[in-house]
């Protein structure tokens, strides 16, 4: 049986655009099809959403890829930045969200579509389709993989570093991983 759910998520969020730094408010409805029967899976997959929006994505900066001197200086002020393929509207956000999220669910669930809104742009509200986003925007860029990544070639604010760690999975280190890890009780 196919179960579909819908869920409501605020986030605040700078955009960069025409040369300024403006904050907006968003607001996103996600329409889902749950595709796993496991309850912990299904879970894990909200929770996955939940913290990529809250942690990696709120507080961020969405800006143009295009705008190389300034994702260079948002960098270097610690601030995280979102790369998008093109101009900070809210339907290319949305496309690129849609995308980066069902990446991360990784087929537990599947975003068939959502309805993204801000501030900016008078609470107008896009819906998108995933249909729309992969035939515009599917590809090997950081909205295709399960990472936590918002930009290509490395995680949100990495610090470079000359340890290599192999097979060091993110979702794992927040007990957000697939598979469940047994704990081990020590008895005194």
């Amino acid at each position: 049986m196919t179960t579909r759910i819908e869920k409501d998520w605020i986030f605040s969020a700078a955009v960069h655009f025409d040369n300024k730094f403006l904050i907006n408010t968003y607001e996103l409805t996600l329409s889902m099809v749950v595709e796993t029967e496991a309850t912990r899976e299904q879970n894990i997959a909200m929770e996955r959403i939940d913290y990529f929006l809250r942690n990696i994505i709120d507080s961020s900066v969405f800006i143009d890829s295009k705008e190389t001197k300034a994702i260079e200086n948002y960098q270097q002020a610690g601030l995280k930045v979102c790369i998008l393929p093109e101009e900070c509207y809210d339907q290319i956000i949305g496309m690129i969200l849609l995308l980066k999220l069902n990446s991360i669910l990784e087929q537990r669930l599947i975003i068939t579509d959502l309805v993204l809104g801000s501030k900016l742009s008078d609470d107008v509200r896009f819906n998108i389709v995933a249909e729309v986003a992969e035939n515009l925007y599917l590809g090997d860029s950081w909205w295709s993989n399960s990472s936590m990544s918002t930009i290509e070639g490395s995680k949100p604010n990495e610090k470079k570093n000359k340890i290599v760690k192999l097979f060091d999975d993110e979702w794992a280190n927040l007990g957000l991983s697939w598979k469940e890890t047994k704990q081990i009780t020590q008895t005194r």
